[in-house]
């Protein structure tokens, strides 16, 4: 466990480019080194002073000697002049604030915290990063890691990768490397990192374990012991997994909760006491009760990390187990099936689905089941599962707002437009789509082109795959004529997300326009926000920035971007992208 501080040198701005004018942060190292310092001092003492009251003995060194440049969250690469450079992350950066594209090599206008993180060199609690500077390239590839979802792109000018550099836990601390009491120091960040859990495979687990009279008491304990083992491997702690327990048999019984235990001889001692039920197999009931009642605020959820239910099942279940899967994945949870004795042939016949697994799991693609041959020598079955539950970016049931919103892009398709800026309009709208986990149960897409009239081009409805969806941006066909651009805000507002109110979805709706609007646009977008619609406004050329600023929701400054040539749309694409996954965050808490 390494204990962040923030140290850095005035004169080491010099580093840094300027930013453009479409940033929406600027980095101001003086201050922030000035008002950091003291915060960090305070907050670090509690801690220096368990570590054996060592004082901070010396500044913060990479691991060439040289200081570290302190930089931002929101630092890109593209804004370091140096091929080679060791930075310092602050800590505590918020998840959905990075922007990352590609793995292992990143577009240079990734957040270098957020792409060391996504990487796994560093945690959310900071640390020195060294950047390398690479070539530009093509086709970044897109993947989810230690909490952060990494993003496509085309081709981009510059790349850089990120590595740890040797001393980068210890000096990151600001902490000399040897102390008086070795042992002792060692004991104490064991007993620290203990407490705190596997940071990387931070869950929200719920066991759902058989209690029926198809498994009888001793093997219902043999049961107990291989969930007492996963639990143990996993790494409980306060900022790694939490974990309860729901038994099924005739009814449902929730065990504990997720907020009850944060420690893993707590967790094994309740285990421990988990008394035999009996009864029939009722897993689906089960299921839906843990899916409905278990990860709730009020027992211990947390948000924005992965929900999984882990079920156990002893032969088969007495009842219908996919309507459960249906509704555990409804709301975002990961269901595992974790079968032991399966059926045998003479057995099959009383097995009301025999394909239940492959029914009631997240993702019907062999991850999400899981079978052990016999309760007995369980002990090598352990890992694996471990290792399955920690998987975060192959969490395809959780809930982000990469799945989980609708888009609607409002075009202004007036004369003043013209062909070719129309097709970067389009371009800029794929490019934002392309972020999205597009499909029949995820995200979805939808597009009208506005002049004095509407003209619906596809629903949210229309397409289910997010190779249509692009194919069909593409074949968007310029209108040209006028600009009624309230009246396109009513229309979108009553028939693209009129049939879809009620859905599980957040909707966003995007207004891109190169003018003024020939009617008034306060009111339909007052109806807008009043009907749950989060409206980003985003003006080109000699769009007024008083309608933007009108038709974008609150706060009004992180809802309406300008850009004065349609080329600049392109740089506005990733804060679009960002603020809808930070609203659709803020509307989870």
């Amino acid at each position: 466990m390494s204990i962040p501080s923030i140290n850095g040198r005035e004169g080491e701005a010099s580093s840094l480019l300027p930013g453009n004018e479409l940033s929406l942060h600027k980095v101001q190292l003086t201050a922030l080194v000035h008002q950091t310092v003291p915060l960090c001092a305070a907050a670090m003492a509690p801690v220096l002073m368990l570590l054996g009251g060592f004082l901070l003995a010396s500044p913060v060194r990479a691991s060439d000697g040289a200081a570290p440049t302190t930089i931002t969250c929101l630092t890109r690469g593209v804004d370091l002049r140096k091929e080679s450079a060791d930075v310092l992350c602050p800590a505590d950066c918020p998840l959905w604030q990075f922007y990352v594209f590609g793995n292992v090599v990143y577009a240079s206008l990734s957040s270098i915290c957020g792409a060391a993180i996504h990487r796994g060199v560093i945690t959310s609690a900071g640390g020195i990063v060294r950047v390398q500077t690479l070539p530009g390239q093509e086709n970044y590839s897109a993947i989810y890691a230690n909490g952060i979802q990494s993003q496509v792109l085309t081709r981009w000018a510059s790349s850089f990768s990120v590595a740890g550099t040797k001393s980068g836990a210890l000096e990151a601390a600001g902490r000399p490397l040897s102390t008086a009491r070795p042992s002792r120091d060692k004991r104490l960040k064991k007993l620290l990192e203990k407490k705190v859990g596997n940071k990387d495979c931070k869950t929200d687990i719920a066991f759902l374990i058989d209690g029926s009279y198809n498994i009888g008491q001793r093997r219902f304990n043999l049961q107990k012991n291989f969930v007492g083992k996963v639990a143990v491997m996993l790494g409980i702690g306060t900022e790694g997994p939490h974990v309860g327990v729901v038994q099924a048999s005739e009814h449902p019984k929730t065990e504990f909760y997720l907020k009850n235990f944060t420690a893993a001889k707590d967790v094994l001692f309740a285990i421990k006491e988990i008394g035999f039920r009996g009864g029939n197999s009722n897993t689906g009931k089960a299921l839906k009760h843990t899916a409905q009642r278990f990860f709730s605020l009020e027992n211990g959820v947390r948000r924005g990390i992965p929900k999984i239910v882990v079920v156990f099942i002893d032969g088969w279940p007495s009842d219908d187990i996919e309507e459960a899967g249906i509704v555990a994945r409804e709301f975002g949870i990961n269901v595992f099936i974790v079968s032991v004795a399966r059926p045998t042939t003479e057995e099959q016949g009383m097995v009301q689905d025999v394909g239940f697994v492959d029914k009631a799991v997240c993702r019907n693609n062999g991850f999400f089941s899981y079978h052990i041959p016999t309760w007995f020598g369980t002990t090598k079955y352990v890992k694996p599962l471990v290792q399955k539950l920690c998987s975060h970016e192959q969490m395809l049931c959780s809930k982000t707002c990469y799945n989980s919103v609708n888009i609607a892009f409002l075009i202004d398709g007036s004369s003043s437009v013209g062909d070719s800026n129309f097709r970067l309009m389009l371009e800029f709208i794929s490019n934002v789509a392309k972020a999205f986990e597009i499909s029949d149960t995820g995200s979805k897409i939808a597009a009208v082109q506005f002049t004095y009239d509407q003209r619906m081009e596809f629903s949210l409805t229309d397409y289910a795959t997010k190779e249509k969806v692009l194919s069909a941006v593409r074949g968007i066909r310029y209108m040209s004529g006028g600009t009624a651009t309230g009246d396109a805000i009513s229309f979108t507002t009553r028939n693209v997300f009129g049939p879809v109110k009620d859905g599980p979805n957040k909707n966003f709706l995007v207004v891109l326009t190169d003018g003024q609007s020939y009617d008034e646009v306060r009111g339909p977008a007052a109806a807008a926000h009043k009907a749950d619609i989060t409206v980003f406004s985003v003006g080109i050329a000699w769009a007024p920035l008083d309608d933007l600023k009108d038709m974008a929701s609150e706060p009004r400054e992180s809802h309406n971007f300008f850009t004065r040539e349609f080329t600049g749309l392109e740089q506005i694409v990733p804060d679009v992208i960002r603020g809808i996954c930070r609203d659709f965050l803020n509307s989870k808490q």
